[in-house]
């Protein structure tokens, strides 16, 4: 019923919606395994209405077993101080206390390679359908059609997880369906190519001067207004503001659950911009750096962010933000995916130099990731008995240092 409502009034009725986050769901014993099966795919109209197709049974018969661990999250207190602190940042400029509540959930063990694997293949049906030949099941491939495969379908999509006992929710979002990476594409392309630029760059996608920027933010040499900027993120059709109503629907539908919200490339980073936001675990997999795009969209900031884990590796230039420039694969493309710095913590493959594997964006397909590299545990002198590598923040990392953002639209 929600998503027949205009997006400013769902996203009041939301606040209202919004969990009791002083009680939340009861944490099981570490390492109890939860067994998922497929739901609900989500997707939006095109006046971005979200809506929510229930799964044949049939077609969600495979179960998903992931193992599980306790995380320490912040959550807000409630939606008003959350929703009032970023408005007062949006619209003055200053910064307002919000109360968070440090609380313990299950989430994901990201610490077991078997965990990773699994949310992966799950992250990766995002992009097509059950009855799909590239649909992965819990063992390997069903026995290609980007998810969104009605001719006039666009925007963002992806599937609900619900374990047995219905405590538990995964919320998987798709990421960029780009034929020029994974050998795809769909209907999707034009407005995930549009958020991509939005989010990622430093200054509306301006990477040189024959380019169509997707803002007009830009003025001048290498000057851009951080005011314009910040109002080209908070369209009601753009991924964050629909990606937040999307949640609230969530919670609509599973109030008592827990929700962790996982997601590849673009998909990745809306889900731990979501994460944040919610204080919900999440795992992203080869996502592009988000933590400038948090700042734009003023996302108050909770005393922790260790909930947000990203994964990916080292030969896959569009995570560690080196996919930049007029004659990268990324400029050539018409991407302009510029930035370096993550939330959270990163769980980083270096497989430049232990695989020997070349710097290619063709690494950034989550396929590359589930069948090369997730399927072997990891070893690497320094971090004996571990499986995957060890979770840590990025540090001393700073975005688009090239750029000087000001005051700079009215003077023009």
């Amino acid at each position: 019923m929600l998503n027949l409502l205009p997006t400013t009034l769902r996203f009041l009725l939301g606040s209202l919606l919004w969990l009791d986050l002083s009680q939340p769901p009861a944490v099981l014993p570490a390492r109890t395994p939860l067994s998922f099966q497929l739901r609900h795919e989500h997707a939006i109209t095109n006046d971005s209405r979200v809506i929510f197709s229930d799964v044949i049974p049939s077609f969600s018969s495979d179960s998903y077993v992931v193992s599980t661990s306790n995380i320490q999250t912040h959550r807000p207190q409630s939606a008003k101080a959350f929703h009032s602190a970023r408005l007062r940042s949006i619209r003055h400029d200053q910064s307002e206390r919000v109360l968070w509540d440090q609380t313990n959930v299950l989430g994901p063990n990201v610490d077991e390679r078997e965990t990773l694997l699994t949310l992966a293949k799950m992250t990766s049906n995002a992009y097509t359908s059950p009855t799909a030949s590239d649909w992965y099941t819990s063992d390997g491939w069903n026995e290609s059609t980007p998810f969104g495969w009605e001719p006039d379908a666009d925007g963002l999509r992806g599937h609900i997880f619900v374990s047995d006992d219905n405590s538990t929710v995964v919320l998987s979002i798709k990421g960029t369906s780009a034929g020029w990476i994974t050998g795809g594409g769909g209907p999707t392309v034009r407005k995930d190519k549009l958020n991509d630029n939005l989010l990622f760059s430093c200054c509306c996608a301006r990477v040189g001067p024959t380019w169509s920027t997707v803002c007009d933010c830009h003025q001048g040499s290498s000057r851009c207004d951080q005011e314009c900027l910040e109002r080209s993120l908070i369209g009601e059709s753009l991924y964050y503001s629909v990606g937040v109503n999307l949640y609230h629907n969530v919670t609509y539908l599973y109030p008592n659950a827990n929700i962790w919200v996982i997601g590849h490339s673009l998909g990745g980073s809306l889900a731990s911009l979501i994460g944040v936001t919610f204080g919900a675990p999440v795992v992203a997999f080869e996502a592009p750096s988000e933590k400038l795009a948090a700042t734009r969209l003023h996302l108050p900031s909770p005393p922790s962010t260790h909930h947000v884990i990203h994964v990916f590796h080292t030969a896959d230039p569009i995570p560690m933000g080196t996919c930049t420039g007029i004659t990268s694969s990324c400029g050539i493309a018409g991407y302009a995916m510029e930035t370096r710095c993550h939330l959270g913590k990163v769980i980083r493959y270096d497989t430049v130099t232990h695989l020997k594997w070349s710097v290619d964006v063709r690494t950034h397909s989550i396929v590359q990731i589930i069948d090369k590299l997730l399927n072997e545990d990891w070893t690497q002198e320094g971090q004996e008995g571990r499986t995957v590598p060890e979770a840590k923040e990025d540090e001393d990392c700073v975005d688009c240092f090239n750029w000087e953002f000001g005051s700079f639209h009215s003077k023009s």
